[in-house]
């Protein structure tokens, strides 16, 4: 006799979420962690062991997030081309119903350490800012920067457990090949135009996501055990919870960030 389960809300809207790719390049296998949830989720039930659990959810915020500035790009018109009006950061970009997009979700405590074998992943610089904003990945896992734009920038982690580093990045030059051996969030920017930054956070196994436009994350295929998971958003600091999963638990679990304009 087969069982039956029902999953709850929030794992089926993560589950939702499909892969992305950014098509072949000849000897690699290129990803895109716009949203690590994205392709976490898109394993089927048939790819996911009977003991294995999921832990999903979302994350809000209460209170009024601080009004950014527009990026003011008049000094560099070749990237002040890309927009009908200035663009605003990304260092907050909130939702329909208070989500909060951009959080990095993960098991701080309770998984131990992977041996990473899977895709290089890609950033790109196009008008002048970094496309993805947040990046999750493997410790060792490439990620290559890509010059899409028709000036010149700079890649510059700004590492203090891995090695800092800052190369320039002229237009139409093969990408920019980093990786990383330690866990850390690294600050990426572009020393030329200050403007421009990205969040590449490195983790020593696969049990972490991105939250998406709604806010929706999700760590599947957990081992049955007692796990710490940590929300970090770059503006709003670190939230942690306890929880435990049972061999074929599928659990919720959010998270509210509590912001103010100042």
């Amino acid at each position: 006799m087969v069982a039956k389960f029902t999953l709850r809300p929030a794992v089926r809207a993560a589950l939702a979420v499909g892969f992305l790719s950014l098509g072949p390049v000849p000897g690699r296998s290129l990803s895109s962690l716009t949203n690590h949830a994205d392709r976490v989720t898109g394993f089927t039930a048939a790819r996911t062991p009977s003991s294995s659990g999921t832990i999903a959810g979302r994350v809000t915020y209460e209170g009024t997030p601080k009004k950014s500035k527009p990026i003011e790009m008049v000094n560099e018109p070749n990237c002040a081309k890309f927009y009908a009006s200035p663009p605003l950061p990304e260092g907050s970009i909130t939702g329909f119903n208070n989500s909060l997009q951009n959080v990095i979700v993960f098991i701080s405590d309770g998984a131990p350490e992977e041996k990473f074998t899977g895709p290089v992943v890609q950033i790109k610089q196009r008008g002048c800012r970094y496309t993805p904003h947040v990046v999750a990945v493997h410790t060792n896992q490439e990620v290559w920067v890509q010059n899409d734009d028709s000036v010149t920038h700079s890649v510059h982690p700004m590492a203090h457990v891995n090695q800092e580093w800052n190369r320039s990045q002229p237009p139409g030059t093969p990408p920019v090949v980093m990786h990383f051996s330690h866990p850390e969030f690294i600050r990426v920017k572009c020393d030329i135009h200050p403007w421009m930054h990205s969040i590449l956070a490195v983790f020593k196994n696969s049990h972490y996501a991105v939250t998406d436009s709604k806010g929706v994350f999700a760590l599947p295929n957990l081992p049955p055990g007692k796990y710490t998971v940590t929300a970090w958003h770059e503006a709003y600091g670190t939230q942690s919870k306890e929880i435990t999963v049972s061999p074929g638990e599928s659990q919720d679990l959010n998270f509210v960030f509590k912001v103010t304009p100042y």
